[in-house]
C-alpha cells in the first residue's frame, strides 16, 4: 500500500496534518484549551509543558513535537513571566517552515482577548493547511513506536509478541521501529545485548537497564502496579518478559533518549529513565508520558498493547490499541483496534495478528482513523526530566 503523506518544508513527511496549540506554562493551559476546543474535530490538538522554571529536556521535547512530521502549524501560548525560552522555540518552528504564532497573555489583554485572537489564527491556519502538498510515502520512511499499558498475564503471550512480529515485518521493509520502557526490561538486558549490532552497544544496553533498576531501587517501587498483579503478573521480571516480546527479533541498531531521532531505519531502544541522581520522581507517571517521548523521537504512529484495557489515545500521533485478553476485547471492543486474544483461543496465529497489525499501520498512515482517534482521545502529558548526551557506543556506527 502506498501512503499519501503530507510534505513539510523541511522535507519530512507526516501522516496527519494538525495544528498544535502549545501552552508554555500551566498558567496558559486554560486559555490554550479554550482556543483548541472548538477545532478538536478539525485537527487542532493541545500539548504543552506546565512547569515554570526551565528544563532542557522539556524544551527539547517541545522543539521535537512542534516540528513533528504530523504537525503542520503551531500556536504557542505564553503567560509572559514564565522561564520557558519561548523565543528560541518560536525560532526553531519558523526555521522548519511551519506557520507559527506566539501569543503572550499578559501582552494580549488577558484571557478573553487571547482566546479570541488564538481562535481566529487557528481558523485561518486550518484553511491554509488544506493546501499542503501530498506525496507518496514508502514504508521505509515510517517511524513506529510501541508501548504496553494496563498489562496482565496475557499481554506477554499475545499482544506484545504480535506487535514484535509487526516490528520484524516493518524492519524488513526498512522502517524505523522504537521500543522503550527500560524500567520494564529489567532481567532482559543480556538477551537484548546479544541482539545488539555490536558488543560495545550490547554493553551500553546492560548499563541502561542497570541504571533503571537502581533508579527504581532508590524510590522503592518498580514499574508494576496493583492492576498488573490483579491481572496475574507477580514480579517486574515477569512483566519484563512480556515487555521484551514487543521488540520482536530484529537486530537492535541503536540506543536513543527522548527527543533523539534515529539516524536510519532499523530497531532502536529508547532509554526513558533519567540520568544522574533521581530528582524528579517516578520516571514516567503515565503511559502518555512515554507516548510523548516516542513521538519526540519521530514516531508517526504508536502501537499500544493492553490486557486489562486502556482507553487513552494521544495528541499528534494515532494510537493503535492491540488487546491481549479476549475477554477484555469483547468487553471493550469500541476502544480496541486489534483482537490479539484470538491467539489464546486458537483462532489466529502470532504471524496472522502480526501481519494484521502491520497492514493496519499502513492503512492508518493513509488516513484511516484508529478507535482512539474516532473517540476523540488526545491525551498529552510532559513533566521534568534530565538526560545526558548519548555516547558514540549508542549509535549504529559504533565499532
Amino acid at each position: 500500500m502506498e501512503i499519501q503523506a503530507y510534505l513539510r518544508s523541511d522535507g519530512r513527511k507526516g501522516i496527519r496534518n494538525l495544528v498544535a496549540v502549545c501552552y508554555l506554562v500551566e498558567c496558559a493551559h486554560h486559555v490554550s484549551r479554550e482556543v483548541a476546543y472548538p477545532f478538536r474535530e478539525r485537527g487542532a490538538h493541545l500539548i504543552g509543558f506546565p512547569g515554570c522554571f526551565p528544563n532542557a529536556y522539556s524544551h527539547k521535547m517541545l522543539e521535537r513535537l512542534c516540528t513533528h512530521p504530523n504537525v503542520g502549524a503551531v500556536l504557542l501560548v505564553s503567560l509572559g513571566c514564565e522561564a520557558f525560552n519561548k523565543g528560541k522555540l518560536l525560532e526553531t518552528i519558523r526555521a522548519s517552515g511551519r506557520p507559527t504564532k506566539l501569543l503572550v497573555i499578559q501582552e494580549s489583554g488577558g484571557t478573553r482577548s487571547t482566546i479570541a485572537e488564538g481562535r481566529a489564527w487557528v481558523e485561518q491556519t486550518l484553511a491554509q493547511l488544506e493546501n499542503t502538498p501530498r506525496v507518496a510515502m514508502r514504508p521505509d520512511e515510517l517511524v513506529v513506536g510501541t508501548i504496553c499499558g494496563g498489562s496482565d498475564a496475557t499481554s506477554g503471550l499475545t499482544a506484545n509478541p504480535a506487535m514484535g512480529r509487526a516490528f520484524d515485518f516493518l524492519v524488513e521493509q526498512g522502517a524505523t521501529c522504537i521500543f522503550e520502557e527500560t524500567g520494564e526490561l529489567i532481567g532482559m538486558e543480556h538477551w537484548m545485548a546479544e541482539r545488539a549490532q555490536n558488543p560495545v552497544m550490547g554493553e551500553e544496553i546492560v548499563k541502561t537497564v542497570a541504571k533503571a533498576a537502581q533508579y527504581y531501587a532508590t524510590y522503592g517501587h518498580a514499574s508494576i502496579g496493583p492492576g498488573n498483579a490483579d491481572g496475574g503478573l507477580t514480579t517486574i521480571e515477569e512483566k519484563s518478559l512480556g515487555a521484551y516480546a514487543k521488540s520482536g527479533q530484529s537486530v537492535i541498531n541503536g540506543i536513543i533518549k527522548p527527543g533523539d531521532v534515529p539516524v536510519g531505519g532499523g530497531l532502536y531502544l529508547l532509554d526513558v529513565v533519567p540520568d544522574g541522581e533521581p530528582r524528579f520522581g517516578f520516571p514516567n507517571i503515565s503511559d502518555n508520558a512515554e507516548i510523548a517521548e516516542l513521538m519526540a523521537c519521530g514516531s508517526h504512529v504508536i502501537l499500544f498493547s493492553t490486557g486489562r484495557g486502556s482507553v487513552v489515545g494521544s495528541a499528534l500521533a494515532p494510537v493503535i490499541k492491540v488487546c491481549a485478553n479476549p475477554d477484555t476485547y469483547r468487553r471493550m471492543a469500541d476502544d480496541m483496534d486489534v483482537d490479539a486474544g484470538r491467539i489464546l483461543e486458537g483462532r489466529a496465529t502470532l504471524d496472522d495478528v502480526g501481519r494484521e497489525i502491520h497492514d493496519l499501520i499502513l492503512r492508518v498512515g493513509n488516513g484511516e482513523q484508529t478507535k482512539s482517534e474516532a473517540l476523540g482521545h488526545q491525551e498529552f502529558i510532559l513533566t521534568y526530566k534530565s538526560f545526558e548526551p548519548l555516547g558514540p557506543a549508542c549509535f549504529p556506527s559504533a565499532a
